[in-house]
């Protein structure tokens, strides 16, 4: 039985804290939707939304050109909240007054609820005194004249406002944000205590659910999966195996960009848990070849994308009844490559980086696309591969990007390079599995730079390459932090990759956070 969802919608004003929002939503056990902010309110209310949210975003609504949103959304009968551009959003349609802040205010500030924040359902059971996070240039100026004012600060003389005698609210900071102190108490009043929802958005539903739709959808066809050795892709054919079973062909193509030993690994795990057929193919010397003078990060993943298409299609020939292709795209990938899951065409958020499998498929292949993890964070893709039986080892591998060790080797991709890259990054993760720490640890691994450097070795000069270790704590992968390895690791892994690895005469360690810096390198 495919199981009713209850649904927060989300408009996307083109805010980079767009995963987060959702996320938000989702960790209470409700599914969120991520729409375009120029979805009409006829199309919004097909949804049968609980409550809609509004968005940060980067433009300014007083601006020509600035983004709205269909006043119609105000007139659905169902709860609203607006989160700084989208309280901004708000504000404009019901006539307040917006203008460009003095001063842009970002970061950590208090806030002050007034009496009617105080009483307010939104704020209950909170302090009147509180952090969050702010970020914006400008703020509301006016509240509307049916809003009232719920909170305030030396900033921004409006932080929170409620409408008088319907569910609708504004914040000019940003809940979904760690650092605003109370900010999954302000989502939990909104979501369970205004929207009314409650906590039926779980892994088990979505497998049982999952698994019902595509046997349905797909009936006697066969469906192609690319296995990329990641846990996305493991993960789709394991959801496609329990619906259609032997209809399912897998292909793994081996780049030559993954780490050490990981080919074979991943063929004896998936050949050890599904019953289903596996093609592998080794195009590493294909892959090399089109990396050959490219440093451009994005132009590196350009090239493998588009190589790796062909490699599959050729692959692919072997099973001529098949009519779709599975991939194992995830939301992350389509809000990174600067879309949201229904953009009607237009996308809000900015490209951060190029991802292979976002976009559809390339002319030519005659395949319709199944992507059964597109509404999925990695947190959920995890719990679901646990749901459908995948070893809990390799659930929760560190992600491993979709170009491999190309994008973390700096500069042009040779083989010399990423055997380097490789014998150095399966040191770091040797000891940090030793140490007990890989699963303190959200994501470890090494970086080749295009740095040389002067060093001593055998009282001998030599002037070779240098190693980045890279070891970050998230719980979202859309913030980071850099994880804090006790010294006597860090100079273990130092040690062995300078004794070990051939060409090695430097390693340092990379203490940014994201943001500013991502997570990969490039």
């Amino acid at each position: 039985m495919m199981f009713d969802k209850e649904t927060i919608l989300i408009l996307d004003f083109g805010s980079q804290y767009l995963q987060l929002i959702a996320r938000r939503v989702r960790e209470l056990g409700v599914y969120s939707r991520v729409v375009s902010h120029t979805i009409s309110a006829a199309e919004a209310i097909k949804y049968s939304p609980r409550g809609i949210i509004l968005s940060g975003g980067p433009s300014s609504v007083y601006c020509a050109g600035g983004r709205g949103c269909d006043a119609g959304i105000f007139e659905l009968g169902v709860p609203v909240l607006g989160i700084c551009y989208g309280m901004q959003v708000m504000s404009h349609i019901f006539g307040g007054e917006v203008m460009a802040a003095s001063n842009r205010e970002y970061g950590r500030a208090k806030i002050e609820l007034t009496a009617a924040g105080k009483s307010s359902a939104f704020f209950a059971n909170m302090p009147p005194v509180q952090n969050v996070w702010m970020s914006h240039g400008d703020h509301v100026t006016k509240i509307p004249s049916e809003f009232e004012l719920l909170a305030e600060s030396s900033g921004s003389p409006v932080c929170a406002m409620e409408h008088r005698f319907k569910p609708f609210y504004g914040l000019q900071f940003h809940p979904e944000v760690i650092h605003t102190e109370f900010g999954m108490d302000m989502f939990r009043n909104f979501i369970h205590g205004v929207c009314g929802c409650s906590n039926n958005w779980t892994m088990h539903n979505f497998a049982e659910s999952a698994v019902e739709r595509f046997r349905a959808e797909l009936g006697d066809s066969e469906v192609i999966c690319g296995l990329s050795g990641g846990v996305d892709s493991a993960v789709v054919a394991a959801i496609l195996s329990r619906a259609i079973g032997a209809q399912l062909k897998c292909i793994l193509v081996d780049n030559g960009l993954l780490r050490k030993g990981e080919a074979e690994a991943v063929v004896e795990m998936f050949r050890n848990h599904f019953d289903v057929e596996l093609v592998v193919v080794d195009a590493s010397a294909g892959f090399l070849e089109r990396l050959i003078g490219v440093e451009e990060p994005q132009e590196k993943r350009r090239r493998i994308g588009h190589y790796f298409i062909e490699v599959f299609a050729e692959a692919a020939k072997k099973f001529n009844n098949a009519k779709f292709l599975a991939q194992g795209t995830i939301y992350p990938d389509i809000i990174e490559s600067g879309g949201s899951l229904d953009t009607g065409g237009e996308k809000p958020a900015a490209t951060i980086k190029l991802h292979h499998n976002v976009g559809g498929l390339p002319e030519g292949m005659n395949f319709k696309l199944v992507e059964p993890l597109r509404e999925l964070f990695k947190d959920e893709v995890r719990r679901l591969g646990i749901e459908l039986g995948l070893p809990v080892e390799f659930v929760w591998r560190h992600p491993f990007p979709g170009p491999g060790l190309a994008v973390r080797c700096l500069g042009e991709v040779t083989r010399e390079k990423l055997s380097k890259l490789r014998e150095a990054d399966a040191i770091v993760i040797e000891e940090i599995i030793k140490a007990d720490l890989y699963d303190k640890i959200s994501q470890a691994f090494a970086v080749l730079l295009p740095v040389k450097s002067v060093g001593v070795m055998g009282d001998g000069r030599t002037y070779d390459d240098a190693i980045a270790i890279r070891c970050v704590k998230t719980d979202d992968f859309m913030t980071a932090d850099w994880s804090e390895l006790p010294d006597y690791l860090l100079r273990k892994m130092s040690t062995r990759i300078i004794n070990e690895v051939a060409g090695i005469n430097r390693v340092v360690y990379d203490i940014s956070s994201k943001p500013p810096a991502t997570i990969e390198w490039e």
